[in-house]
């Protein structure tokens, strides 16, 4: 892969240009996180709206008909449902872990098998989730894929 950088003071935004003889899976997998980069969602804390770049997002959680995302050091309530925030993130690597879950894949630190099917992820954090069996399967085959 030939990789070109031109800075040019005129230019008021960055732009991507990827010229290509055919599309791959590492091309799709680079500009899946291309998108994720520019991807914002809001929070609030404190009586506050905050914008939060989707990448440093570690996980969501809902708990009591609320919706969460947090970070390595907040937490943060969304006005979004977690299969609209799932949508919203589908392009990146977040994927859903659980009846009340989404996990930011780039954040697991570890993953470890469980009973029952289940995988232990633990996070930069150190905090420790569950992927239910059901949704193992996208983790296991995304470690295989790389």
């Amino acid at each position: 892969m030939k990789i070109n950088i031109h800075i040019d003071g005129r230019y008021t935004e960055t732009e991507v240009t990827v010229h290509c003889g055919q599309m791959s899976d590492e091309l799709e997998k680079m500009i899946a996180s291309l998108r994720a980069l520019d991807l914002k969602l809001t929070g609030t804390k404190n009586n506050q709206t905050y914008i939060l770049d989707a990448a440093q997002i570690l996980y969501i959680d809902t708990t009591d008909k609320k919706t969460f995302l947090y970070t390595e050091t907040d937490v943060y309530e969304s006005a979004l449902r977690l299969y609209e925030l799932e949508q919203r993130l589908s392009s990146g690597d977040f994927f859903r872990a659980g009846k009340s879950s989404i996990i930011n894949f780039s954040k697991i630190k570890s993953i470890r098998s469980d009973i029952d099917g289940r995988l232990i992820v633990r996070m930069e954090n150190d905090e420790k989730l569950i992927v239910s069996r059901q949704y193992a399967s996208f983790v296991k085959d995304k470690l295989r894929r790389g």
